[in-house]
């Protein structure tokens, strides 16, 4: 089985021109790093979700990773879910759709899979899903679009199959927000990046990572058709979230 090396973040380590953050090739090459390193129990969240995902996937039907970036989710729960899903991974980026098939040509996956480039804020197509995740990517797509697409997804998710969400959330208190926010810088420091690095990159997600409150994701998930949402993973100002339809 061929390693795909894992090169290190450092995106942000000089001083560079102001830009807004995007998902281009230069992020693709060092993105697995920078989610190891920038988000909280990393490791464990893809855990969870593959232990729900092989709860909820029903062989003959699909399973869907919307933002699937470079595909570290399907190698992850590739060994856990039941034989006959299918995997399809979307993601509007090209260069991390040709990190992700390079990824899992030599990751000796199982499941029959696709992956492919489209943009969430244009709309999606899902058929026959049993699962969704959405990892950290709901976030990224645009506020007046964020309600069509929770609807596009729940019309394709048959009965009784769910959606896992995992966003950065907001807090309802202003204090309480700007300590959440504090306390994951501080990880990022133990993390080994520098004080430039952060602001950078806050910069940078400015405006192109817009959160929500928690209620106001639960709310529109129950408004779109989903009949449980429960909260399966809260890290200060990271939430992970399950909704079944």
């Amino acid at each position: 089985m061929a390693m795909v090396r894992i090169a290190r973040d450092e995106l942000f380590k000089g001083k560079r021109q102001a830009k807004d953050f995007d998902f281009g090739e230069d992020t693709a090459k060092v993105f697995d790093d920078m989610l190891g390193r920038s988000i909280p129990f990393y490791s464990e969240i893809q855990r969870m979700i593959g232990e729900m995902a092989a709860d909820f996937a029903v062989p003959g039907t699909n399973l869907y990773d919307l933002g699937c970036s470079t595909c570290t989710t399907f190698l992850q729960i590739d060994p856990l879910v039941a034989r006959g899903v299918k995997f399809i991974g979307i993601d509007y980026s090209e260069s991390m759709i040709m990190k992700a098939k390079e990824k899992l040509a030599g990751g000796a996956i199982t499941h029959p899979y696709e992956v492919s480039c489209s943009d969430l804020n244009n709309g999606i197509s899902i058929e026959n899903a049993s699962v969704v995740i959405m990892n950290l990517v709901l976030q990224f797509v645009r506020p007046l679009r964020r309600t069509r697409v929770i609807n596009e997804i729940a019309s394709g998710i048959n009965n009784d199959g769910c959606l896992i969400l995992v966003e950065k959330v907001l807090s309802a208190d202003s204090l309480i927000n700007r300590l959440f926010i504090k306390y994951y810088y501080e990880l990022k420091k133990r993390n080994g990046y520098s004080e430039m690095e952060i602001a950078q990159k806050r910069e940078a997600l400015e405006n192109v990572l817009i959160p929500y409150h928690y209620f106001e994701n639960r709310d529109m998930l129950v408004e779109c058709g989903f009949r449980h949402c429960e909260m399966f993973f809260r890290w200060y100002n990271f939430c992970g979230m399950i909704a079944v339809k």
